[in-house]
């Protein structure tokens, strides 16, 4: 059975789904869109680390030039990253550890509207 090769997406795809979550979770706002870019990136540059990887074998050590082994860079470079879009989702509440701490602040809808959409039911 031949292995499917993982698709990378696109920043802007990431960021897109990142913006949908967080409204989901009523954790959105347009300040963050800073923050957002750099975990989309992150978030990308994983996805593209990872494909490499696999393709490459999932080669955990490499021999060094003394006779010993080491971590492949492409292990490391993966570790570190799975660290920084840890802690950016972190700030951005998109786990569960994260969102626990937050106090989330939802939209009042006056008499009038909640009227409104329940006729559109």
């Amino acid at each position: 059975m031949a292995k499917k090769k993982m698709t990378v997406q696109t920043p802007e795809a990431i960021k897109k789904a990142t913006i949908e979550a967080m409204e989901e979770l009523g954790t959105y706002k347009p300040q963050y869109d800073q923050l957002i870019d750099i975990y989309a990136g992150l978030v990308h540059q994983y996805q593209k680390a990872l494909r490499d990887f696999e393709a490459g074998g999932c080669v955990y050590e490499v021999e060094t030039g003394a006779g010993g082994t080491k971590k492949s860079p492409i292990v490391a470079t993966l570790e570190n990253l799975r660290k920084d879009i840890l802690q950016y989702s972190d700030r951005l509440c998109l786990n569960p550890k994260a969102l626990e701490s937050v106090t989330v602040e939802q939209a009042k809808t006056s008499k009038l509207a909640r009227v409104l959409s329940s006729l559109e039911e």
